[in-house]
């Protein structure tokens, strides 16, 4: 036994010598590819880029938004980013943003932003009706938006959402007997439900519009009737509650309905229930509204008036059964002189805010077995105008450099509303009752997207 241990003591010595001498050697190789990677010719590039990598903390989450977390499958949870971007950093901005309304919430939201994608359109714009999601202070409902978010994040679809009417307990002031959409009497509880909208969807949500055709009664139902200083004092508050969460969020102001009058309550005058959006554009700059948002909502929903016509410039269908623009013309009947004439308004204002039009496109009742009361229109318009003048607009728009998003309205409203004729939103969209393509749908899908 010992002498079988010391005849292999020296070969074991001489192993172990070989075996360092091979590590020395390695050593200095591995520490020569180091020097020469960091140091050696054009490499001063790959250093400096080096030390100019931000750390990312993870933010720690407010209690109030833990306590409305739902229960997320592992796809939804790994979804949550670490920290929002910083103003600036990411991709390239985009020059112009093709999007659509969606009804994502109801259906399956991943076969919807399916369809989006289809279409080639980057942008989603998804209505958030607060009052019918918070029943109670705290006690939101998240589940269909975190679908909606969840399946346009995973396709790479950028998300606006369009903030809306304020519950009940919200706004116990002012209840009629049939209450349309209203802001709250407490501006901060608006505020504050920006600011958990925001904390929830930190850096996956793009663009927020603050409100919607404000200056309706239908959606602004006060005691006072519709009021644009209040309005811009709310997304004044708006605006620097979502900025200081995640300042990369598009700020949009509440696009407003084209009307080309101004009324009064008939049983109390001093109610305003409508303004000309002109007026009302003017006085919500007067009110400094340009100072609080990044982009300016628009709206036009195109009549039976091509996108490319303006409202003077005697343009004359015929055939068409809805004759107000051509019988009563004013700017408020046509796209490209409502669009323009806010252009104008900023930039007589001394201000260069794009336009983002987050609700446009033209309405065909063909094929549709009725139409919408009040919405004649709908009758002059074929399937193959819709899908022309649909188009068309969107390269206007792009051309015309002013516009920053533009959202056609809409994708599935028709048959996710109740398949009814009747249903205001039905003969825009670009499926019918039975989830079928519209000549729009191949028509805005071969659109060229540059």
């Amino acid at each position: 036994m010992s002498g079988f241990s010391n005849s292999n003591r020296g070969l074991s010595s001489k192993r172990l010598y070989v075996a360092i001498a091979a590590w020395l050697v390695l050593v200095l190789i591995g520490g020569f590819c180091t020097w020469y990677g960091w140091f050696g010719p054009g490499n001063e590039n790959r250093q400096q880029a080096a030390e100019a990598t931000p750390t990312i903390e993870t933010p720690t989450p407010t209690v109030e938004a833990a306590a409305v977390q739902p229960t997320l499958t592992p796809t939804a949870a790994a979804a949550h980013p670490t920290a929002p971007p910083k103003e600036g950093e990411g991709e390239e901005e985009e020059v112009f943003g093709y999007g659509i309304a969606v009804h994502g919430i109801v259906g399956d939201a991943d076969y919807t932003m399916g369809q989006v994608e289809s279409l080639g359109l980057g942008w989603v714009k998804q209505q958030l009706r607060w009052a019918h999601f918070e029943s109670g202070p705290g006690q939101m409902d998240w589940s269909g938006f975190d679908w909606v978010v969840e399946a346009a994040n995973k396709r790479g679809i950028k998300v606006m959402f369009s903030v809306v009417d304020a519950p009940q307990w919200a706004r116990p002031s002012y209840s009629d007997e049939n209450p349309e959409g209203a802001p709250p009497d407490d501006l901060s509880l608006f505020t504050d439900f920006l600011g958990r909208l925001v904390d929830r969807y930190r850096g996956r949500i793009h663009a927020i519009e603050i409100w919607n055709e404000q200056n309706l009664d239908r959606e602004w139902d006060t005691a006072e009737g519709v009021n644009a200083e209040r309005y811009v004092e709310m997304l004044r508050l708006a605006y620097q509650t979502i900025k200081s969460r995640d300042p990369n969020i598009i700020v949009i102001s509440g696009a407003l309905s084209p009307v080309g009058a101004t009324a009064t309550d008939p049983n109390n005058p001093s109610r305003i229930i409508y303004v000309d959006d002109f007026d009302y554009f003017d006085q919500m700059i007067a009110a400094g509204f340009l100072n609080y948002c990044d982009c300016v909502g628009a709206h036009h929903n195109g009549i039976n008036m091509p996108p490319n016509v303006a409202w003077d410039e005697g343009y004359n269908d015929p055939t068409a059964q809805f004759r107000g623009p051509f019988d009563n013309p004013d700017h408020s009947w046509s796209f490209k002189s409502t669009l323009w004439g806010y252009h104008d308004r900023i930039v007589a204002a001394g201000s260069d805010k794009p336009l983002c039009v987050t609700e446009f496109g033209w309405a065909s009742a063909e094929g549709l077995g009725g139409y919408p009361p009040g919405f004649e229109f709908a009758l002059d318009n074929t399937l193959e105008e819709q899908a022309q003048w649909d188009v068309e607009a969107f390269q206007l728009m792009r051309q015309w450099g002013f516009v920053r998003l533009a959202f056609l309205w809409n994708l599935d409203f028709a048959n996710k509303c109740g398949r009814d004729p009747t249903d205001p939103n039905a003969p825009y969209s670009l499926l019918d009752f039975d989830g079928v393509a519209r000549p729009a749908y191949g028509a805005v899908g071969a659109m060229e997207k540059p």
